[in-house]
């Protein structure tokens, strides 16, 4: 089984996938996606998407790193490709799933599913300009609007030479709404001859279970579920018991300090909120203390709240014991 941890774009950074790595459990991360429309892109646009490839491609606890890719032009894609793998990234994963109205628009992401020729001639230039010893994985979904193209779509895609194919199982028109469609993912595999990663509603060590059994999959990519469960890898792989609450501050803590220093706070406030919007899922006392954590402004504010409700509990623990 690999365990893989979801691009999730404004989100899931580097200094998240620091923190989530440094837990566990994964064996491969893909960044959130590089924008690349007419133009051989500078190594800073990777390096500040990408800071782990100044270390290796990879998270300081080992866990290598594949720069994502989004765009619809296909010899672009290619040398921007070979520049990532030049940089130091251990293969290139290409966008063909993100749903964002801003991005499709510009003819990115899940609009290229209605454009089965142009995904077969985006992955084909992108695997002849890279060396093959790099894998070129692709990330779909179901669809855009329906599933008329869904096996088509991963014929073409394994056709040109992809290495592996990882599939939300929802159509871009589905959003994030459950259900995700696991069976669909097993009627793919079935028509491709490439390892295929099963994605989406996986929250919980069942849920990962079912979803391999839906999909006949082995290979899983958690997205949502490893922000609101921040040891689901764990719990998955190595059967832990989900992290308690107390050590989930902790970690936020933690978070707090690479976050405040590696951005001096800028988005700061705006990236705890989204992740407590996940934690909330699983934790009540997230949604209890999401309650005031979303009416504060200042990275200050938020970072004094974290540290008083740490304390309490540290300190009703320490009665206990």
């Amino acid at each position: 089984m690999q365990i893989v941890l979801a691009p999730m774009e404004g989100v899931v950074d580097h200094l998240m996938r620091e923190m989530l790595t440094q837990i566990g459990g994964y064996d491969l991360c893909v960044t959130e996606f590089i924008r690349i429309v007419d133009q051989r892109l500078p190594a800073r646009v990777f390096y500040r998407i990408c800071p782990e490839l100044l270390q290796g491609g990879q998270t300081l606890s080992g866990t290598p790193v594949r720069v994502q890719l989004l765009g619809q032009e296909p010899n672009w894609l290619a040398e921007n490709a070979v520049r990532a793998v030049e940089l130091g990234s251990p293969g290139v994963d290409l966008n063909f799933g993100c749903p964002a109205k801003a991005v499709n628009k510009s003819r990115g992401g899940a609009v290229l599913l209605k454009e089965t020729e142009q995904l077969y001639r985006i992955v084909k230039a992108v695997r002849d300009a890279v060396p093959p010893e790099f894998p070129v994985s692709a990330k779909i979904r179901l669809g855009y609007d329906d599933t008329s193209l869904t096996l088509a779509n991963a014929e073409a895609i394994s056709a040109a030479g992809a290495s592996s194919l990882a599939v939300h199982a929802r159509t871009k028109s589905d959003g994030y709404r459950p259900p995700a469609y696991w069976p669909w993912i097993a009627r793919i595999k079935k028509h491709i001859d490439i390892p295929v990663i099963a994605n989406g509603e996986i929250w919980t060590a069942s849920d990962a279970l079912l979803c391999q059994q839906q999909s006949n999959c082995a290979d899983i990519m958690l997205g949502r579920g490893a922000l609101a469960m921040p040891n689901l890898a764990q719990t998955i792989r190595q059967q832990q018991d989900v992290m308690p609450w107390q050590q989930v501050l902790e970690l936020l803590m933690h978070y707090s300090e690479f976050e405040m220093a590696g951005d001096k706070g800028k988005y700061y406030a705006n990236r705890v909120k989204q992740w407590f919007s996940y934690l909330k899922l699983q934790y009540p006392q997230a949604a209890n203390l999401f309650q005031h954590l979303r009416l504060l402004r200042t990275s200050s504010d938020i970072l004094l709240l974290l540290t008083n409700e740490l304390a309490k509990l540290n300190a009703k623990h320490s009665t206990q014991t």
